[in-house]
């Protein structure tokens, strides 16, 4: 039936403007709430005055090789069983630190991935673990640490000791555990006759943008969760101004006010990148003032402590976290868990339909356990849908041969009463409730797969797991898209074809199978949804072209099963086949 049609593309309209509409919307309702602290003053952005605020950031060195940079200065081995590198003597800094677990691409000699490099260096990044004071002598960028340790690994934390000859004692204590954080006690012990007054800090600083966009759907860059609740402005969410991205809203000439700091009772700040991520969350949930800064070389997160007095022959003392790794679900998760540190699961950006993309994560996780082949998993996990959704798909056949045994009534009905639209509405809704028929039936399907389908993109999009994962032959990695196009003869010609027609082939396996599922139904009565349908299959193969191809897989999947659900139930109401008004299994 042509409503049936129309119920149809209702559903993908309006499934549409949900999945993709929220972002707006949700600008409107949440508008920023943190109070002003920043300003514009020729098109540079400027921190307002704080009391007690860090040395504002500097511009980075000159660029060197990395090489030249690491030998420069003093340093101390970093080693697990996850990540390899080495801590800056001078300065007491954490910047040169390499993923041992990852590499850069899927070529068997690429090298691992380095998240940290020295200032200097190209790709600068780096943590570093301070104090302040007036009238104190206090550690540098140019301090030169004493290691009570030749090396630090998870079995031998390091001590590191700087003496300011004035009757301070500072002193870092460093931990790494076998994944992907350190622990720092910041010390300092008071020999003098007077008590001295010192505010700890901690920073991680950037010389670069992530090398990955920020997107509606993938919040990249600067993210933050203080007072036990998420500022969505900055952290993972989605944009509140569609025409300023993440990084301009807090660093940028487009800044807006009161998106770059938060003050409030525990919480982390830092980076992240689409699978990376560095962070600085205060062991113990303490009252912190944490911010982004900008400066024409760099870009920082700090978190400032409560200034502290230390008493003669007294000590002080605070413990920060410092995460620098891969975001591992399973491992965010666990030190959101164990080290109490609040929504540090959310810097993996879920968004709202997290409901979905986690259990659906941890399904599909679990099943490339047991096959062994991550794309083998995606094709069980839709066979496990598709096997849910058969009794509603037997449903829907029920209620269209439903629809086709009341159709000459309706008929009668819209003969009877065609001048009067609304009397004709009143007597099918009528006849709709008599024959106890469902008229939506055909979109139930739709609207229960779609938030399926949504979940699934996220989880290839967002979720470290499934990078580089491998199917088979020329698929080695189904997070981004199908590699191989017949445009260049499928890689025999010497060139890569324009984004736009590089069409791989699991999407042409798509059209191809959505055709067929349109051909199996008999066309719909007005000649322009006829077209409309006959013509969809081959725009969504180049839509698809450009998504993951375990997405791609995903869906070539479903369609091949639907394909065989819809000849099965052919074979039940024999009827329908013959019908216009035959539906489309979704």
């Amino acid at each position: 039936m042509q409503s049936e049609q129309r119920n149809f593309i209702l559903a993908i309209v309006l499934s549409g403007l949900i999945l993709f509409g929220w972002s707006t919307l949700a600008s409107r309702w949440f508008p920023p709430a943190n109070p002003p602290v920043t300003k514009v003053q020729g098109g540079k952005t400027t921190p307002l005055p704080a009391p007690g605020a860090p040395p504002p950031v500097t511009a980075q060195a000159a660029k060197q090789s990395r090489d030249t940079v690491l030998a420069a200065s003093p340093r101390l081995p970093i080693r697990n069983a996850k990540v390899s590198g080495s801590l800056n003597l001078k300065g007491a800094r954490i910047d040169d630190l390499m993923l041992t677990s990852y590499q850069e691409t899927v070529a068997k000699n690429s090298p691992n991935v380095r998240l940290l490099s020295p200032q200097g260096a190209p790709q600068s990044y780096f943590a570093s673990f301070d104090w302040m004071g007036t009238g104190v002598a206090v550690p540098n960028a140019d301090t030169v640490w004493t290691a009570d340790k030749a090396e630090l690994t998870p079995a031998s934390p390091v001590t590191l000791r700087w003496d300011n000859g004035q009757g301070q004692l500072f002193i870092l204590k460093i931990a790494v555990d076998d994944q992907y954080m350190f622990t720092v006690d910041q010390r300092v012990a008071n020999t003098s006759g007077a008590p001295v007054v010192l505010r700890p800090y901690s920073v991680v600083n950037r010389a670069e943008k992530p090398a990955d966009p920020d997107n509606w759907i993938a919040h990249i860059g600067p993210m933050m969760a203080v007072g036990g609740s998420v500022n969505y402005d900055i952290d993972y969410h989605y944009l509140t101004a569609t025409e300023v991205g993440f990084w301009d809203r807090i660093f940028g000439t487009k800044a807006v006010p009161g998106v770059n700091s938060a003050s409030g009772v525990g919480g982390w700040l830092g980076f992240g990148d689409k699978y990376w991520l560095t962070a600085l969350a205060p062991q113990g949930n303490p009252r912190i003032d944490a911010a982004f800064r900008a400066d024409a070389g760099s870009f920082q997160a700090d978190v400032v402590r409560a200034p502290v007095t230390v008493a003669p022959g007294r000590a002080a003392a605070v413990v920060t976290h410092f995460f620098a790794g891969a975001k591992q679900i399973n491992v965010l998760d666990g030190y959101e868990a164990d080290l109490k540190i609040p929504l540090f699961g959310k810097a993996i950006d879920w968004g709202w339909f997290e409901i979905f993309e986690k259990p659906l994560f941890h399904y599909l996780h679990w099943l490339s356990g047991i096959i062994g082949n991550f794309g083998l998993a995606i094709m069980a996990l839709t066979l496990t849908v598709r096997g849910l959704m058969f009794p509603i798909a037997q449903k829907q056949f029920q209620s269209m041969a439903a629809m086709r045994i009341v159709q000459p009534k309706m008929k009668a009905i819209q003969d009877r009463h065609k001048d009067d639209k609304a009397r004709q509405q009143q007597e099918i809704m009528q006849l709709y409730k008599t024959e106890k028929i469902n008229p939506l039936a055909g979109c139930l399907p739709v609207f229960i797969q779609m938030p399926i389908f949504f979940a699934l993109y996220k989880v290839l999009m967002l979720t470290i797991e499934m990078r580089h994962q491998p199917f088979v032959g020329w698929i080695q990695d189904l997070s981004v898209p199908d590699p191989l196009t017949p445009v260049n003869l499928f890689g025999l010609l010497p060139f890569t074809p324009p984004h736009i027609i590089a069409i791989g082939v699991l999407p042409i396996i798509l059209g191809v199978t959505m055709y067929i599922q349109f051909k199996l139904n008999p066309p719909p009565p007005d000649p322009v949804q006829a077209q409309m349908f006959s013509i969809m299959p081959w725009v969504l193969m180049f839509v698809m072209a450009p998504f993951a191809a375990g997405l791609q897989l995903y869906w070539a999947t479903s369609n091949i099963l639907t394909i065989a659900q819809q000849k099965w139930l052919y074979s039940r109401y024999p009827g329908l086949k013959n019908s216009p008004a035959a539906p489309t299994v979704a």
